[in-house]
């Protein structure tokens, strides 16, 4: 009967028919009950590893040694060598080529640094705003005209 059904699902649905492998786990699942057709989570400690504040904490610390291992890393903050080697690979996008540690193109650290100075710079703004230009520029922006 599955064989049956699934070739109907090939007749009507041509390439783009599921396997029939596919077929016969959905057919399991029916059986069951299991009428669901979102993905159940996963059994297993969820990823809590590579958060922000990780990912901050490894890349200061790779900045101020740059022969620093990822060993050390994970003697320093518990994180398992994998996970270090995910972070610094994945979201650093660094290499280590040699003895130290280099961003394999400059957009991590650039990106990184640039979101830095953007939220000095909407900290300063959020202080102050009506005077914003002015702190901003100096006295140079006195002779400046701003037309909307």
């Amino acid at each position: 009967m599955q064989k049956e059904i699934h070739a109907i699902l090939i007749e009507s649905l041509g390439e783009h028919a599921p396997s029939y492998t596919t077929f016969k786990n959905w057919v399991a699942h029916i059986k069951r009950g299991d009428f669901s057709t979102c993905v159940a989570p996963h059994p297993g400690r969820p990823k809590t590893v590579t958060t922000p504040e990780n990912i901050d904490h490894i890349h200061e610390l790779m900045l101020e040694d740059r022969r620093i291992s990822a060993k050390s890393i994970n003697e320093q903050l518990g994180i398992s060598r994998e996970q270090v080697g995910s972070i610094i690979h994945e979201a650093l996008d660094m290499r280590k080529p040699s003895a130290k540690w280099f961003p394999k193109c400059l957009n991590a650290d650039q990106n990184r640094q640039r979101c830095q100075s953007s939220e000095q710079i909407l900290e300063f703004f959020r202080c102050d705003p009506n005077d914003f230009l002015l702190d901003a520029i100096g006295d140079h922006g006195r002779n400046l005209v701003i037309s909307l």
